[in-house]
């Protein structure tokens, strides 16, 4: 098992790409998702789902989810776009998903997509982009030291 752990322990600078290209991905694609279903059908959901302001709500959300998932995907500005990004999941959970449960198939899906994407976001603000982002590459986000890469066990 150590050896298999080893190899994989090379790849582990791609893990958060792996996760920022697809969180973002999937934030930009529902974000888009909503101009094509036209805003004002969104605002109408909105205000059904008792969202506030679902006039002002509903645009903010998709150019939220293209802007900061596109962000994700670069790996720029990675922790405030997750962190944006977790709030707009907070709130699908608050407002559209509340009341069906985790798994759920009528009339919409349930919470497990909106849970997942939330993970997803805290792990990438608590982890960073990692090393394959413009974050990194730019200087913004602070080098790795030691001690705050490998966890301290007691023997």
């Amino acid at each position: 098992m150590h050896q298999v752990c080893s190899i994989l322990n090379r790849f582990r600078p791609a893990a958060p790409l792996v996760l920022r290209v697809v969180l973002g991905g999937l934030f930009v694609w529902h974000g888009i998702d909503k101009f094509d279903t036209g805003i004002s059908m969104v605002e109408g959901a909105f205000r059904g789902w008792d969202v506030p302001a679902p006039g002002l709500t509903a645009p903010l959300t998709a150019v939220v989810e293209i802007a900061a998932g596109t962000a994700l995907v670069l790996g720029i500005g990675t922790r405030i776009a997750a962190m944006l990004l977790s709030v707009v999941s907070i709130g699908a959970l608050i407002y559209v998903k509340q009341d069906l449960g985790i798994i759920s198939s009528t009339p919409m899906p349930g919470a497990e997509l909106d849970l997942a994407l939330l993970a997803g976001n805290i792990a990438l603000i608590v982890h960073g982009p990692g090393r394959i982002s413009l974050d990194h590459q730019l200087g913004i986000e602070p080098r790795e030291s030691s001690e705050l890469r490998e966890p301290a066990y007691a023997a």
